[in-house]
């Protein structure tokens, strides 16, 4: 006999905006967010038998979102996930886990007159900030923070060289060379209790946030690097040093390739080595680079 083993659903791609109003400065902050709910639960006969009593509808979730908005900060996107999935265990008796994913999409205040305008903004990147909190019943709440789509490249700096080499390897070594990426970082935080301790350490997140792409930016641009592992595990190495309720770090970093053009067929024309001026930029294919770096466990060599 067949049996369902995995059931989750719930509304994906939520667009929610907020506007703070300071009545006595009169300058206004924006919040814009893509949402994702999945909720698990008692959930197995509306699959099997066409019992569609126990579903808390798509539409519903996604209008929980607007309300919980509405009555709620929704910054930092840490503690307005742990809202969110916290309100759907604990509203239906049947829904066991929440599954909240958000992304916060850039919005930057406009310099006027070289003073921030009071209510105008404009993107300055598709860098994205990325939360997605669990709420567990009985288990409380796991959180992992991240950024997406940080597009960075340095000039020189990079070099990759010393690596194996036999019959199927063509890759010249690289002393100095272009060095471009586009960060994906996240940190996975200990396991919170419950929505009230997550509440007592909200400004936990966004220094965390901030010490993050901080860490990354800088490391990325003064770091001589041998290899994007290197680079990469100095980074996981700072951020846990920054956040010590972080337990673990990783990164995804797809290399941007920038191929040097031989342009000697063209009156000698000089452009490889260190005569490289002109590149052509190269979409695929790529290497990817990954890893996670955790706290070592106490007693533990």
């Amino acid at each position: 006999m067949p049996q369902l083993s995995y059931a989750r659903y719930g509304k994906d791609n939520i667009r929610l905006y907020k506007v703070h109003k300071d009545a006595e400065t009169g300058t206004q902050s924006v919040t814009e967010m893509t949402i994702c709910t999945l909720l698990e639960g008692d959930i197995e006969t509306s699959y099997t038998e066409a019992d569609n009593s126990g579903i808390v509808a798509t539409d519903t979730q996604k209008q929980t979102c607007y309300i919980l908005a509405k009555q709620n900060p929704v910054t930092p996107p840490e503690l307005f996930a742990s809202i969110v999935g916290n309100h759907f265990i604990e509203t239906y008796k049947h829904i066991h886990v929440a599954h909240i994913r958000i992304i916060t999409h850039r919005w930057t205040r406009l310099s006027v007159d070289g003073k921030p305008h009071p209510h105008s903004f404009y993107r300055d990147g598709e860098e994205v900030r990325v939360v997605e909190a669990v709420a567990r019943e009985g288990q409380g709440i796991s959180i992992r923070s991240g950024i997406e789509k940080l597009l960075v490249l340095k000039s020189t700096g990079s070099a990759f060289h010393g690596f194996h080499r036999d019959e199927y390897t063509r890759l010249p070594e690289a002393w100095d060379r272009i060095l471009s990426t586009e960060v994906e970082c996240g940190w996975q935080w200990k396991t919170f209790s419950g929505l009230q301790e997550v509440r007592s350490v909200v400004p936990r997140f966004d220094e965390a946030w901030e010490a993050a792409r901080k860490i990354t930016l800088e490391t990325f641009a003064t770091d001589s690097s041998p290899s994007v592992q290197n680079t990469m595990y100095k980074m996981c190495d700072q951020i846990l040093a920054a956040a010590s309720l972080v337990e673990a770090v990783n990164y995804s970093l797809p290399n941007k390739h920038y191929f040097e053009i031989d342009l000697s067929w063209h009156k000698d024309l000089q452009n490889t080595g260190k005569d490289a001026e002109v590149y052509a930029p190269q979409s695929d294919p790529n290497g990817l680079i990954q890893c996670t770096v955790t706290r070592q466990e106490k007693g533990k060599l």
